[in-house]
């Protein structure tokens, strides 16, 4: 597998705000989707193409965050995403939270292939793996 970085500028906006004026814990979650969808797009590969042709879709199958600091409105943050594994069917993704170079949160995040209809794990299409190793 080749190494692939990938960082994805992130705005607060108030919406992503809680009480506190912090954005609020889930959010962090969205602007790591972001990421991902974003990552896939500049590889070449639309979602609505992988559900079109191929009848698949990525789901989050594991989650773990921590939150380090938090960010505030209107804080430029950036999404930076790296795959730690790939196999036939899931990649596992690092994913870190940064303001001015200092972490916010950072995850590891795995997605898993599955069939659209049947929601059960198949083999990520082809073209995909191949632009990732």
């Amino acid at each position: 597998m080749r190494e692939m970085n990938f960082d994805w500028p992130v705005r607060v906006y108030y919406e992503d705000t809680d009480a506190a004026g912090v954005v609020y814990y889930a959010n962090y979650l969205k602007f790591m989707e972001r990421a991902r969808t974003e990552w896939l797009r500049a590889l070449g590969v639309e979602q609505t193409d992988l559900l079109g042709e191929h009848e698949v879709v990525f789901v989050v199958h594991h989650v773990t965050a921590k939150y380090h600091q938090p960010a505030r409105f209107n804080d430029a943050l950036l999404v930076e995403t790296r795959i730690q594994q790939l196999t036939p069917v899931r990649i596992k993704f690092a994913q870190r939270v940064m303001r001015d170079g200092v972490q916010l949160v950072s995850s590891e995040i795995a997605v898993v292939c599955v069939n659209a209809m049947t929601f059960k794990p198949v083999k990520i299409p082809q073209h995909i793996i191949d632009l990732l190793e």
